[in-house]
């Protein structure tokens, strides 16, 4: 049991890892560009699961905040997270928490994984409009317009793609008892 722990906390490292390198790819696609660090953290948590996904989801944002460039640009800080895009580092936890308790609650089947990975895009966009419109001081139309519009297209893409691969990829882990 104790080494099952071990293990599954040095797996949670391993994918936190995975979340800092995919945030600093970026596709330039007008107006703004993206970065591979939400279809990560679906995939975190997707394949770890409620308790280890959303551990390794606080390890990253944690490296964040205290000074390991780990955001997107090779970026960290608490300024970061005070800042206009802070709201959508932190709304990764609650979203990687909900995949976790969705996928526990009705099964990991790739169904089930889309649509628990949909839903997450959404409280990710929620919270980090919600969090622009304060810090920026921004009326709630061009919150919405700027922080979420340009998004739900290729994060809803990106988590139907984190899903499929993730259940692929976590039934083999299981199947393996790696995980």
């Amino acid at each position: 049991m104790r080494n099952e722990r071990l293990k599954m906390m040095i797996v949670s490292s391993l994918f936190a890892a995975i979340i800092a390198i995919a945030a600093q790819i970026m596709i330039t696609i007008p107006p703004v560009p993206f970065t591979l660090m939400t279809i990560a953290v679906m995939l975190t948590a997707t394949i770890l699961g409620k308790k280890y996904g959303t551990l390794a989801v606080i390890i990253y944002v944690l490296m964040g905040l205290v000074g390991i460039p780990v955001f997107a640009g090779m970026k960290s800080g608490f300024g970061i997270i005070l800042g206009p895009t802070g709201g959508y580092l932190i709304a990764i936890i609650p979203a990687t928490l909900f995949i976790g308790w969705y996928l526990e609650k009705f099964g990991h089947t790739k169904v089930q994984a889309i649509i628990a990975n949909m839903i997450a895009v959404f409280i990710i966009l929620l919270i980090g409009t919600g969090w622009l419109k304060v810090v920026v001081d921004l009326p709630w139309n061009g919150a919405f317009k700027g922080g979420m519009m340009p998004f739900i297209l290729p994060d809803l893409a990106k988590a139907i793609v984190a899903a499929l691969l993730a259940v692929v990829i976590r039934n083999r882990l299981v199947a393996a008892k790696l995980i």
